[in-house]
């Protein structure tokens, strides 16, 4: 036996985990009862049956996607974790999903149908049809006395006014709703050409998963995957989602939706034409606009011819006065520039007479220039000469001298230059000689 002393928290810590181990998240089926909202969000409740009862919480992020409203005395099953809340000392649930009681069943056997479904190919996407763009005419699958088909109604006569549905009334829930939908798709179907319809609605309001369960069936799956027409379902709301849904060829959020999804092209083109109409006019007023300017244009051409022949005239006289002022002007400007030009003339001629006595003193200054620089030069000439004669080799030979050459004629300057015997030419200022070398000293 153990001495330890533990304290309330202490204890009410190990309870908890103890609890919290040894029970898995587990389902618990109960009664509502004092339920309880706190402003945080979250739900405080008794779940209890017949014989006993356990306090239950669910925090906000959980209650949050409750699909429905809870209430008391509502029958659930909830998805819990056993705990115990340690500050209190109470032993509750935490619950993490909830369900409406019976609904395990329904949905166990709605992924049974779905998966079965899928694998036979009831989902592909190649199986399909595309809606047509201008749907003659609409079938709808509903009841009359459905909102569904007044929002349908309603979306028809907003978007495409001149689309007249065709209702192909049947029970949306109850014993007996499923077949009697599955048999009303396919009565649209063999009607379709004598209706005129090419695109069918199936639709119904927002409800729980009972309400909705004849969509669910698969007498209508295979109906709606049978249909020759395009099927397009508007289910329920947004979160809704029914085997129909995944078989049909497409899928609306709402039946509202439905109806705005096969009319689309017609809203489409209905705004398209607008803005034609808008535009159309908008080129017709400028289109006659401008023909009643052009017309005006032509309102002022328009005069009699008599007042045309007038005003030429007029136009004639007056050009001819304006040309008989131009020429005159051209006169006096042509008689200006000769007068110019011949002062100019005048100023730029040369003198005759001038440019006579200035050749006839530059001819004698030439003159005058010439003899003294002739008689420069035949002195400059003459003292040449006389240098000339002074050093030429015939003043030498006058002087008593003599040019002896060899035999060659070459000038004789040194005696090695001959030998006895040798012919030498004798050169004087007067005559040559002939003769030899006797001897060389």
């Amino acid at each position: 036996m153990s001495n330890e002393i533990l304290t309330v928290a202490a204890l009410n810590n190990r309870a908890r985990e103890i609890l919290q181990q040894n029970f898995p998240l587990l389902w618990v089926s109960g009664e509502v009862s004092n339920l309880t909202r706190a402003a945080s969000g979250h739900y405080y409740f008794t779940l209890k049956d017949a014989t006993a009862q356990v306090r239950c919480v669910m925090f906000r992020n959980r209650a949050q996607l409750l699909a429905w409203r809870l209430e008391n005395g509502q029958q659930v099953e909830t998805q819990a974790l056993v705990t115990l809340y340690e500050a209190r000392g109470e032993f509750q649930l935490n619950v993490e999903g909830m369900r409406r009681a019976g609904v395990g069943a329904l949905y166990e056997a709605y992924a049974r149908l779905r998966m079965q479904l899928e694998r036979e190919g009831l989902f592909a996407a190649d199986k399909k049809l595309p809606l047509p763009k201008f749907p003659r005419r609409i079938g709808i699958v509903t009841s009359p006395q459905a909102a569904a088909l007044r929002d349908v109604v309603s979306a028809l006569l907003r978007r495409a006014a001149h689309l007249r549905p065709v209702l192909y009334p049947v029970p949306v829930q109850g014993d007996g709703a499923a077949q009697k939908i599955a048999t009303a798709i396919a009565q649209a179907a063999e009607r379709a050409l004598l209706d005129g319809i090419d695109v069918l609605l199936l639709v119904r309001g927002g409800g729980s998963i009972e309400d909705l369960w004849a969509f669910n069936e698969e007498c209508v799956a295979r109906a709606v995957a049978a249909c020759p027409l395009p099927v397009v379902s508007g289910i329920g709301h947004e979160t809704d989602f029914c085997i129909a849904d995944f078989v049909a060829d497409q899928r609306a959020a709402t039946p509202t939706a439905a109806a705005e999804l096969v009319s689309a092209g017609w809203f489409a083109a209905a705004e398209q034409l607008a803005g034609l109409d808008v535009a159309l006019q908008r080129a017709l007023r400028r289109r006659l606009e401008t023909c009643m300017q052009h017309l005006d244009l032509l309102a002022q051409r328009l005069v009699h011819p008599g007042s045309r022949l007038k005003h030429q005239a007029e136009a004639a006289a007056h050009l001819a006065t304006r040309l008989k002022a131009a020429l005159a002007k051209r006169l006096r400007r042509e008689a200006v520039a000769l007068e110019t030009a011949r002062w100019r003339l005048g100023q730029a001629r040369p003198s005759v007479q001038k440019l006579r006595a200035h050749a006839e003193i530059t001819g004698q200054r030439c003159q005058t220039a010439f003899k003294f620089l002739l008689a420069k030069q035949q002195t400059r000439l003459g003292a040449l000469a006389a240098a000339l004669a002074q050093l030429s080799p015939q003043a030498t030979l006058e002087r008593g001298y003599s040019i002896v050459r060899d035999g060659r004629g070459r000038p004789i300057v040194n005696s090695t230059q001959l030998a006895s015997g040798d012919a030498i030419d004798l050169q004087f200022a007067k005559g040559r000689a002939q003769g030899h070398i006797d001897k060389l000293g």
